[in-house]
């Protein structure tokens, strides 16, 4: 079993009993205890855990609004954003899109496209190209459910990322600053984000004013990763001048 696959049910696990302890995690794992205590200290070190004596405890208000309660906020911010970020997708080019409540609205006029590959983990993203009968070349990543975001994760999902070269990624995080980064704050989340960002030549983040100058719990993009912001037009000059300044293109 992978490193992140176990990390993945380890906190599944601690979603569901709120505490795991070392031992019983090694047989359930099929691994050793200094292979566990490995673990735990990787996602710890991702602020993803708290380790205790004998086991690890979720972080203390460890919490994130429901997917679909997410959806909602700043909705108009996500649909400007949406269609600015269309309009930068190239003819014939090829595309990654991740999971999320921007990226959801994205998908929506995305679909209103022809002649492009989008290759996507987002079940609502697919369904939604899909029901358009838009003549996209349109690959779905498999995977596991693994919370509320309607969206394939885990080792095969990243197995299957690494198979393509696209022309541009688009992604949107939990959190961004000039200084530290992408976030997301489910670790799987990260890892389809990170492994997504190594596969495109074009790193594009869709964030809302909301978003910008903070950090979350997993990095999964450096500063220098970045490309293209796209923000909406409510955002501030102090915002987007630590971006700027960083080499990144910020599209309002």
């Amino acid at each position: 079993m992978w490193s992140q696959e176990r990390h993945q049910r380890i906190l599944t696990l601690l979603k569901s009993s709120q505490q795991v302890n070392a031992n019983e995690l090694a047989d359930l794992l099929n691994v050793s205890r200094e292979t566990v205590r490995r673990d735990l200290l990787d996602l710890e070190t991702n602020g993803l855990v708290n380790r205790v004596h004998g086991g690890a405890v979720l972080p203390p208000n460890d919490s994130e609004a429901p997917f679909e309660v997410r959806k909602g906020a700043h909705h108009r911010a996500k649909q400007d954003i949406a269609r600015k970020a269309v309009s930068l997708i190239r003819p014939g080019s090829s595309i990654m899109v991740d999971a999320g409540t921007t990226t959801t609205v994205f998908g929506d006029v995305l679909a209103k496209l022809s002649g492009i590959m989008v290759v996507t983990n987002s079940i609502d993203i697919a369904q939604t190209i899909r029901a358009a009968g838009s003549d996209i070349d349109l690959i779905l990543l498999g995977g596991q459910i693994v919370s509320d975001v309607p969206a394939t994760y885990g080792e095969m999902t990243l197995s299957e990322i690494a198979r393509f070269n696209v022309d541009q990624v688009f992604i949107a995080p939990v959190a961004v600053s000039a200084t530290q980064g992408a976030f997301s704050y489910e670790f799987s989340e990260a890892e389809v984000a990170r492994t997504m960002v190594g596969q495109a030549a074009e790193v594009v983040l869709l964030c809302d004013r909301s978003k910008l100058g903070d950090t979350s719990r997993v990095q999964f993009c450096a500063p220098g990763q970045i490309n293209t912001l796209v923000t909406d037009s409510r955002v501030s000059p102090d915002q987007t001048a630590p971006f700027e300044k960083g080499g990144v293109t910020v599209v309002v």
